[in-house]
């Protein structure tokens, strides 16, 4: 009798156990949530919210020579991939986020900042716009990359501006489970004073994803402002990192590598507007290998395979030559340099 009421009390024990299995995965499943939901909103929190325009804070030194009508005009746009080298392939290089590196060596850090300055201090060109540099990023030892890179090259440029696209005390993400800090920085040998005779636009565009129309948009903010300098006859100059195919390009992009993008390239409604470094003719002809700007952190991929960085100008901006740098350039970044002149009005 003893022995069949222990086993009443320990069957029914298991019953309210097992009656009491759902409000439990219940309880759990509010408790992921609140705790999910917590890590958003203090990522939220510590992140940078910016204004629809914001400042960017303008720094100059020293005497530099004026711009002046007429006279040529020496331009790169690169994107550096925070000084981080090309010999990883990081967790967000792949499409379903599984590259195995999580960060680059300090030793690598110092090799690609001594690459950019020397590429730099060897082209000497007027302006240069750099995409993709930390300031306060964990995984990039919290530098600051523009510092880095203006003490080498000081004695050549005089002023800077810069401005942040991502910045974060703390991202919970596991990937990066740290602070992040990243720019665009401008650097010109001419005085920046925000009115003079040319305006100048660094752009880097977002990299496109499935059903989400945020390219679409920064294309047509872009299109709406420099229509906006256009009618008052502001000369203008926009370089960048678009991550955008040209028009055209799609096609020859191996078909694994074709899914982010579209056919009918969201970038037409410039290419189709305004002058375009490479020009339609040359990121997509037969010799559009020569204007190929990334070389992906992607084990698929041997060497530079699309054209994702640009110069537009103003119709009254005259180009003389350009070209990408790629001879000794291929190990230093994901993308590689895009370098032209041109003539300014009179």
């Amino acid at each position: 009798m003893r022995g069949g009421k222990l086993y009443a009390l320990v069957l029914s024990s298991i019953v309210s156990i097992a009656m009491s299995l759902p409000r439990l995965r219940n309880l759990l499943f509010v408790g992921l949530l609140l705790l999910v939901g917590g890590a958003l909103l203090a990522s939220y929190l510590l992140s940078w919210q910016p204004a629809d325009r914001e400042a960017a804070p303008l720094h100059c030194q020293g005497a530099a020579p004026a711009l002046k009508p007429g006279q040529a005009l020496k331009v790169i746009t690169w994107n550096i991939q925070y000084l981080a080298g090309k010999r990883y392939v990081f967790w967000d290089d792949l499409p379903d986020a599984t590259g195995p590196d999580q960060r680059p060596t300090a030793e690598d850090l110092a090799f690609t900042l001594d690459e950019v300055v020397r590429v730099i201090r060897d082209e000497q060109p007027d302006l240069v716009l750099l995409q993709e540099i930390d300031d306060g990023s964990s995984a990039t030892d919290d530098q600051d990359q523009l510092a880095l890179i203006q003490e080498r090259i000081n004695d050549l440029y005089h002023c800077s501006a810069q401005a942040y696209e991502w910045k974060s005390a703390f991202v919970p993400t596991p990937h990066i489970f740290g602070s992040v800090g990243r720019k665009q920085a401008t650097l010109s040998r001419l005085p920046i004073d925000g009115g003079g005779e040319l305006a100048v636009l660094n752009a880097r565009f977002d990299r496109p994803q499935a059903n989400d129309d945020t390219l679409e948009r920064q294309v047509e903010t872009t299109r709406t402002l420099l229509d906006e300098l256009q009618a008052r006859r502001t000369p203008w100059l926009l370089g960048g990192d678009l991550n955008l195919l040209p028009p055209g390009q799609y096609p020859y992009l191996l078909a694994p590598l074709r899914a982010p993008y579209r056919e009918d390239s969201e970038l037409a409604v410039l290419s189709g507007r305004f002058p375009m470094v490479p020009s339609l003719e040359e990121a997509s002809g037969v010799d559009q290998v020569r204007w190929y700007t990334h070389f992906p952190n992607d084990p698929r991929v041997q060497g530079p395979d699309r054209t994702l960085d640009y110069l537009f100008h103003s119709p009254s901006l005259t180009r003389l030559d350009a070209r990408v740098r790629r001879s000794d350039t291929l190990q230093i970044s994901n993308h590689l340099p895009l370098a032209a002149r041109f003539l300014l009005p009179h």
